[in-house]
C-alpha cells in the first residue's frame, strides 16, 4: 500500500507519531521518503484489509496532515519513492510530463520502468537541441535491459532504415526521429516505420510533433515526455533548423 500526506502543520515529531501509529496497527514500513519541501511517501506491508481501513480513517483525523495518495502503489507512485520527486501532467491528452536537464536520472527511471512493462506503447520526446533526448531514450533501454533499433536518427552519423533484421522484430525498443523521417524518409522508411508501429513492441519518437504534422500517419501516442534545459524554456518546432547533424538534433 502507497501512502502519501502534504503537511499542514509541521509539528516535531509528526513523522515518528504518524510511524507509530503504523507500528501499534502491526503495519510494515518498506520505504519511507521527502517529496518536494512539505510531502511524504511510505510504502507499507499489511496482512489485514481492516488495519489498513482502520488507519485510513485514523489519519483522516489528524489535522496535521492532508493524505494525497491512499492506494496500491503504481508506477508514479515507484517514482516518487525513489527519487522523492512526483510527476504531474501538464497536459490530459495526451499524458504529457514535463522533465529539465538535471533531472535526466528520474526520466530514465520512469521511461525504464514504462519499458519494463513492454507492450505496443508509443512515446513521443520533445525537446529543443543538446537538451539530452536520445541520450535519455537509450540510458532508458540499457536500464530497462531492452535492445535498441533506430529506425531513423542522427546520433553519431545519420540512420535511416528501411527493412529490419530478424532478430530485431521481437524484444526490441525501436527509436524513430521525427524530423529524419520526415526530411529525408522514402516509401520504403514509410512502410517499415507503419509496420513497425503496428508491432506489439515499444516505440519512442523524437519530434513527435513533426511527425504527426507531416500527416502521413496517424498515431495515438501513450504518453509525450518534454525536455528543456530550464524550467522556462519554449520548445518550438518552428525554431529548430531541418538539417542532418547530429550536433544540430540530438
Amino acid at each position: 500500500m502507497y501512502l502519501e500526506y502534504d503537511i499542514q502543520q509541521n509539528k516535531p515529531g509528526l513523522l515518528g507519531a504518524v510511524t507509530t501509529l503504523m507500528g501499534m496497527l502491526d503495519l510494515n514500513i518498506l520505504a519511507v521518503t521527502s517529496i518536494g519541501q512539505t510531502r511524504r511517501g511510505l510504502l507499507l506491508e499489511a496482512h489485514s484489509d481492516t488495519k489498513i481501513q482502520t488507519l485510513h480513517e485514523a489519519l483522516l483525523e489528524v489535522d496535521a496532515i492532508k493524505m494525497t495518495a491512499f492506494r496500491r502503489p503504481t508506477l508514479l507512485d515507484w517514482i516518487a519513492l525513489r527519487h522523492g520527486k512526483r510527476l504531474d501532467m501538464a497536459e490530459i491528452n495526451p499524458p504529457t510530463y514535463r522533465f529539465v536537464r538535471e533531472e535526466l536520472g528520474v526520466l530514465v527511471g520512469f521511461l525504464g520502468d514504462t519499458l519494463l512493462e513492454g507492450g505496443n506503447k508509443i512515446i513521443g520526446i520533445r525537446g529543443m537541441p543538446r537538451v539530452g533526448k536520445t541520450e535519455a531514450a537509450i540510458a532508458a533501454c540499457v536500464y530497462a535491459n531492452k535492445r535498441w533499433t533506430l529506425l531513423s536518427s542522427t546520433i553519431i552519423r545519420q540512420t535511416l532504415r528501411t527493412e529490419l533484421l530478424l532478430n530485431e522484430s521481437t524484444d526490441s525498443v525501436f527509436l524513430i526521429d521525427g524530423i529524419t523521417s520526415t526530411t529525408r524518409g522514402n516509401d520504403a522508411h514509410w512502410s517499415l516505420i507503419q509496420k513497425v508501429l503496428e508491432m506489439p513492441t515499444p516505440k519512442i519518437i523524437e519530434h513527435p510533433d513533426v511527425l504527426l504534422r507531416d500527416g502521413r500517419l496517424d498515431i495515438d501516442f501513450d504518453f509525450i515526455i518534454e525536455i528543456r534545459h530550464h524550467e522556462d524554456d519554449i520548445i518550438r518546432c518552428e525554431d529548430i533548423a531541418m538539417s542532418f547533424s547530429a550536433f544540430d538534433l540530438s
